[in-house]
C-alpha cells in the first residue's frame, strides 16, 4: 500500500468512475483498476462491488475512504508542521489569468520566492473555468481567478481586487462617451469563454446595445494593440496593477452601474501550502497596494 494508492482510492469516491479518477491523479484507467485491486489484495477485503457495470464502492469501502482521507492529509501536513512556516519548501503549481501575468503575478511571486527561497512557483496561464476545473482535479495547487458566479465546494477564494470594466478607445476619436462609441465603431470582444467576456456581454445585452464585432482576443496586451491601432473599440478590467509605461488611450468609465470583476486566490481547503498560500494572498493585496509593476523604486516593500 502507498499515499499514491490512498489518493487514486480518494479520486474514485470523489470523481464516481475509474475513468474520471485516472484523469484526476494524472494515471491511466488500468493504473486505476491495478492499484484498487492491490488494495484488497493487500487487505483482504472487498472495497469494490463489481456486479455492476460501473463498479461501486461497498460500505467497508466507503468507510476506508474517510480513514484514507485523514491518512493522507496527515501525510501533506507531516513537513510544514515540523518545519514550521518559514520551512515550508517544494513546488507549488499556481494557475493565472492571461491579464495578471504580466503586473500582479510576476510583483507577488518575486517578493514571494524572497520570503519563502526553498518554494519554486510552476506557472499555468488559463482562463478561470479552467484553472478551476485544474484545481477541482488536483492539477493546481492554487490559481489568481475572476470569482465565477459559483464556486464549487471544497475551493477557498480570497479577494484580491475589484476591477470595474471600463471601455478602451483610440486618443484620435472626439467623442467621450462610451455608449455613442459602442454604437459606431467596431467592436473587440474580450473572450466569451472567459467569466469576463460572459460579463461583458450581459451587460451589452442589459443595456439593449448593438454592437459590430471585429475579433474576439485572449488577452489584455492583445486588445489594447488593437485598440490603439485604431482597429476599434473594446470593454476590458481596470487593472489593480498597472505597468508603467500604459498604451495611451481613452479609458472611459461605463457608468456607476459598470460591472465589476472580483479578481481573488482560489485553492482547495485541504491543501498543504496553507501558510505559503497565505503568504502569497499578502502579497497580491501588497501588489495593489503598489498600484504599478516595473517600476524598481516603486516595488520596494513596507517593513
Amino acid at each position: 500500500m502507498s499515499i499514491r494508492m490512498l489518493r487514486t482510492l480518494i479520486a474514485v469516491h470523489d470523481h464516481t468512475t475509474f475513468s474520471a479518477a485516472a484523469d484526476a491523479v494524472h494515471v491511466t484507467h488500468a493504473a486505476v483498476s491495478q492499484q484498487m485491486r492491490t488494495l484488497e489484495e493487500t487487505w483482504g477485503i472487498q472495497i469494490f462491488d463489481r456486479s455492476r457495470r460501473t463498479p461501486e464502492l461497498t460500505p467497508l469501502g466507503r468507510a476506508l475512504v474517510v480513514r484514507a482521507r485523514e491518512v493522507v492529509n496527515a501525510y501533506d501536513q507531516m513537513l510544514p508542521s515540523v518545519l514550521g512556516e518559514s520551512g515550508v519548501s517544494g513546488d507549488i503549481s499556481l494557475g493565472a489569468l492571461p491579464t495578471t501575468l504580466t503586473t500582479m503575478v510576476p510583483s507577488a511571486i518575486s517578493m514571494l520566492v524572497a520570503d519563502y527561497p526553498q518554494v519554486r512557483v510552476r506557472l499555468f496561464p488559463g482562463l478561470s473555468n479552467q484553472l478551476v476545473s485544474q484545481l477541482e482535479r488536483g492539477a493546481l495547487h492554487a490559481a489568481i481567478i475572476t470569482r465565477p458566479d459559483l464556486l464549487p465546494n471544497g475551493l477557498n477564494f480570497l479577494e484580491i481586487a475589484a476591477e470595474p470594466l471600463q471601455l478602451l478607445a483610440s486618443r484620435d476619436i472626439d467623442s467621450d462617451d462610451p455608449f455613442d462609441l459602442l454604437e459606431r465603431y467596431p467592436f473587440i470582444r474580450f473572450n466569451r469563454d472567459a467569466v469576463v467576456g460572459r460579463m461583458i456581454e450581459s451587460w451589452l445585452q442589459r443595456k439593449g446595445i448593438k454592437v459590430s464585432e471585429a475579433m474576439e482576443l485572449d488577452g489584455l496586451e492583445a486588445i489594447s494593440s488593437m485598440v490603439f491601432a485604431k482597429l476599434g473599440v473594446a470593454i476590458a478590467p481596470k487593472r489593480s496593477v498597472q505597468v508603467e509605461n500604459p498604451l495611451p488611450l481613452k479609458r472611459l468609465s461605463l457608468g456607476a452601474d459598470a460591472p465589476v470583476r472580483q479578481l481573488g486566490l482560489a485553492f482547495p481547503q485541504d491543501t498543504a501550502f496553507g501558510p505559503v498560500l497565505t503568504a502569497l494572498h499578502h502579497l497580491c493585496l501588497e501588489s495593489v497596494k503598489i498600484g504599478v509593476f516595473g517600476n524598481p523604486g516603486a516595488q520596494e516593500r513596507d517593513g
